[in-house]
C-alpha cells in the first residue's frame, strides 16, 4: 500500500463538488452488530461467528427516540447478519408501531436455521422490505466467495420468501437482491446484470424477485486484505480512480441518509463507520446527542475508500446511482 494516489478531496475539488454536503436525512442505516453466522471474504465489515460487537436494547431505545423526534422514514438494518441481534424482532415492531418503512439487509442462509425458520412470515406481518445478498446465479462461483453450501441454502431462503408473495408481482412485499463482483474488479452495468439476474434464476429456479443492486467491493476491511495478499490493490484503486464520475459524486447515498453504529457512533456511511471516520465538522457524532437539523446539512467526512462509492455508475446501498 506505498502507492500515492490523487485525493479523493482534490478529485471533488476539480468537479466543484467540494465540500461534499448532506442535503437531508431520509434513511437511518442501523448496524445492529458484526455477528454473522457467514464469514465472506469481500465482507468490509469484518463480521463473522465469533464477533462480538452487538447493539444493545440501550441504543436502540436511543435510536427510537431519534426518529420519532425526526421527519427520517426509513429504517435500514444491516449487519453483520442483522437477524442475530437478540433484540431484532422487537425493533423492527417498534419501528413498524412508528409508521417506518422498514428494511432489512441478509444473507438468506440464516433464513435456513431452525431459530430463525418463521422470521420471513413475520417479515411479512411488518411489510419489511428485503435486500438479498446473492453473490452470482452460479453455484460454483458463490459458494466460492461465500463459502461451501450457501448458494442451496440461499435459493432454498428465496423459494421460501417466494412462496408468501416476496418478489412476486403486486403482492406488496419487495424482495431485492445484491450483486458484488467476486474479485477485484467493478461492476458490471447494473441493469444488464439484473437481466441476467431474473432470466437464470427464474429458469434454473424458479425464483422471482424485484429489482438488483450492484455494489462495488470497497478497500476496506477483509476485502482490502484479500486486495493486497493478492497483490491487486493499486491495480484495483488505479480503476476505481479511472473510472470516477462527478454524477456519481453527485449523488452519494451519504447526501441523505445516516449511518448509526452498533454503540451508538454516528457515521455519513457503512464505510466510513467500518474506518472509524465518525460524523464530523460540528455535527453530533453519537444517537444520545442526535439533531437532525446539523446532521441534514453536515459536511461529509471523505476519504480514498469514496472512489467506490463514485466510479462508474457509481455505488450505494441501494446500487448504482448516476
Amino acid at each position: 500500500m506505498s502507492a500515492e494516489f490523487i485525493s479523493f478531496e482534490e478529485k471533488l475539488i476539480k468537479s466543484g463538488l467540494f465540500p461534499l454536503e448532506a442535503s437531508g436525512i431520509q434513511t437511518l442505516q442501523i448496524n445492529l452488530g458484526h455477528l454473522c453466522n457467514l464469514e465472506c471474504r469481500h465482507c468490509h465489515v469484518g463480521a463473522g461467528p465469533l464477533s462480538t460487537e452487538i447493539m444493545s436494547r440501550d441504543i436502540m431505545d436511543e435510536c427510537l427516540k431519534a426518529l420519532s423526534s425526526s421527519d427520517i422514514k426509513v429504517v435500514d438494518l444491516t449487519g453483520g447478519a442483522p437477524e442475530m441481534n437478540p433484540h431484532y424482532w422487537w425493533f423492527i415492531g417498534q419501528c413498524s408501531n412508528l409508521g417506518l418503512h422498514v428494511m432489512t439487509r441478509t444473507n438468506l442462509t440464516i433464513l435456513q436455521t431452525p431459530s430463525y425458520a418463521d422470521l420471513h412470515e413475520f417479515w411479512a406481518e411488518k411489510k419489511v422490505e428485503v435486500i438479498a445478498s446473492l453473490p452470482y446465479y452460479l453455484e460454483d462461483i458463490t459458494d466460492r466467495q461465500r463459502g461451501t453450501g450457501v448458494f442451496q441454502k440461499s435459493i432454498d431462503a428465496l423459494r421460501k420468501l417466494n412462496s408468501i408473495g416476496y418478489g412476486i408481482d403486486g403482492s406488496g412485499l419487495i424482495l431485492n437482491i445484491v450483486y458484488n463482483p467476486g474479485g477485484a474488479f467493478l461492476p458490471p452495468a447494473q441493469a444488464s446484470i439484473e437481466k441476467d439476474f431474473h432470466k437464470e434464476l427464474s429458469k434454473r429456479n424458479e425464483i422471482q424477485f424485484n429489482r438488483l443492486f450492484t455494489i462495488t467491493n470497497m478497500p476496506i476491511s477483509r476485502f482490502l486484505a484479500y486486495l493486497i495478499d493478492s497483490g491487486n490493490y493499486e491495480r484495483y484503486m488505479e480503476k476505481l480512480i479511472s473510472a470516477y464520475n462527478p454524477s456519481s459524486a453527485a449523488n452519494v447515498m451519504c447526501k441523505n441518509m445516516i449511518s448509526l453504529s452498533w454503540d451508538g457512533g454516528l457515521f455519513d456511511c457503512d464505510f466510513n463507520q467500518m474506518l472509524g471516520l465518525k460524523v464530523n465538522h460540528g455535527a453530533p457524532s453519537h444517537i444520545r446527542e442526535f439533531d437532525p437539523v446539523p446532521l441534514s446539512n453536515r459536511q461529509i467526512v471523505t476519504g480514498i475508500h469514496c472512489y467506490g462509492c463514485t466510479a462508474g455508475g457509481g455505488s450505494s446501498c441501494g446500487g448504482e446511482i448516476a
